[in-house]
């Protein structure tokens, strides 16, 4: 039976998809900028025509697209995240706890995050500040940031004019009122079914125009990286090779360290027993880099093998793979320390405390596009008034890592619902502590 043409177009598709693309196009931009570097002689054709001219346009072009995304995608994202969320079944014991946990482990791997980019240090060493922008306006934002105290930080999450932050662009403010605005929607309940409507429908064309930005993608990586290996060479090698190398640390302490402390303190069982049962799911999610694709076989194995009632882990698990991102918060947290160093943004207190928050409410709003991480990313610089530049060195390298950020934040979830299900007296401690629980015939007989 012969293919139809649309047939045939899906299988180029797959087979070469947004990730290929855009690690294809950082390495041709890596290789087309060091061949501009080292091989064509500084001149008008080289400096004006191509670095400051095409490449500058067409990069500048893309980060332009990704900062309109910003605003709306978020605002939307988020109203109607907390709409689902607050919902009569949030209102009790089991959701609230359920979200104070995703809150306050996001927090903690942003925090991880920082402090291993500030002891790793992987943009140090190289100055990019001659490459950035010509606007100062992040940087100004910075500056003024820095004058603020930690109080008036925290004051400014409420917004004195809600329409005001939304066209400024202040991230911190515009999540609070979209926060706002969700739970009452969803307290309303039918009352408000027109506004809710409005909003997940503005919201799927903000999800629909994203995915438009990031076919893109290669194109403004390519230049960007181009003009960044024309002006400093080979330079740039180590930093990125130590950026991923702090991610990956970064996600292995949450993990290994700081969701075992949590199981051990928390819900009184053994981290060891649980990894060795979970690791199939941790697998398959490394696999499919997908969380959604592993809520099924996430809620089997809690339930099969570890004993967690169904009732809790049916609520959790979908829950946070919609919400908890603490591998994407983790990544974001590196990324900012990372293009701190590199364009010479000095980063003090105040600032750390507004990444920590902002990525930690940035993470509600971060799933259901494949790259909207990259976008919430550049909501993140712009709290703190960094040059989005720094994306482009991340954006290739991050398709790398996104594998593993899946495993760690399906763990999380995992982690989460043995916690609360412990303290609500849902799990059945025999099946946990029996290694042949949820096992098939099969299995059993390979084991032995």
């Amino acid at each position: 039976m012969t293919e139809t043409p649309e047939k045939a177009m899906t299988k180029k598709r797959r087979k070469l998809g947004l990730t290929t693309t855009i690690l294809i196009a950082l390495v041709l931009g890596i290789v087309c900028g060091v061949i501009f570097h080292y091989l064509i002689p500084a001149g008008t054709v080289r400096d004006d025509v191509f670095v400051d001219g095409i490449f500058y346009i067409v990069g500048q072009g893309f980060i332009r697209l990704m900062q309109m995304l910003v605003v709306p995608l978020v605002f939307c994202s988020i109203i109607c995240g907390a709409a689902s969320i607050g919902d009569t079944k949030t209102l009790g014991t089991v959701g609230v706890k359920t979200l104070i946990f995703y809150i306050c482990t996001t927090a903690i791997a942003v925090g991880v995050a920082l402090g291993v980019g500030n002891l790793i240090s992987p943009g140090k060493g190289v100055d990019m500040s001659s490459i950035a922008v010509s606007d100062t306006s992040t940087l100004d934002a910075a500056s003024a940031a820095s004058e603020l105290s930690i109080a008036d930080t925290l004051l400014n999450i409420i917004p004195k004019n809600p329409i005001q932050s939304l066209a400024n662009g202040d991230m911190l403010p515009v999540i609070f009122f979209a926060l706002f605005v969700g739970i009452i929607i969803a307290l309303l309940g039918r009352k408000t079914e027109t506004v809710h409507s409005f909003f997940e429908q503005f919201n799927d064309i903000m999800m629909k125009m994203t995915s438009i930005v990031m076919l893109v993608a290669p194109i403004g990586v390519f230049c960007l990286l181009s003009r960044t290996f024309a002006n400093i060479g080979f330079d740039a090698f180590l930093p990125m090779v130590k950026y991923m190398l702090g991610v990956l640390l970064a996600l292995a302490l949450q993990c290994l360290v700081v969701y075992m402390i949590l199981l051990s303190v928390f819900a009184h069982v053994n981290p060891f027993t649980f990894l060795k049962k979970f690791v199939s799911v941790m697998a398959f999610a490394f696999s499919t880099a997908t969380s959604n694709a592993t809520i099924p076989l996430n809620i089997e194995t809690l339930d099969k093998k570890m004993g967690v009632d169904r009732r809790i882990s049916s609520f959790t698990i979908p829950l946070g793979a919609t919400i908890n991102m603490d591998g994407t918060a983790i990544m974001q947290g590196v990324a900012v320390v990372f293009t701190a160093q590199l364009f010479g943004v000095d980063l003090g207190p105040v600032e750390y405390a507004t990444v920590i928050a902002t990525a930690t409410l940035a993470s509600i709003g971060t799933a259901g596009v494949p790259s909207v991480g990259l976008i919430t990313l550049s909501m993140v610089f712009n709290s703190v008034g960094l040059p989005l530049e720094g994306i482009a060195l991340i954006m290739g390298i991050d398709r790398i890592l996104d594998m593993t950020r899946t495993a760690v934040n399906i763990t999380g979830d995992a982690v989460c619902t043995m916690v609360v299900a412990k303290q609500e007296g849902r799990v059945n401690k025999a099946v946990f502590d029996d290694p042949d629980a949820g096992k098939t015939l099969e299995e059993m007989r390979a084991a032995s």
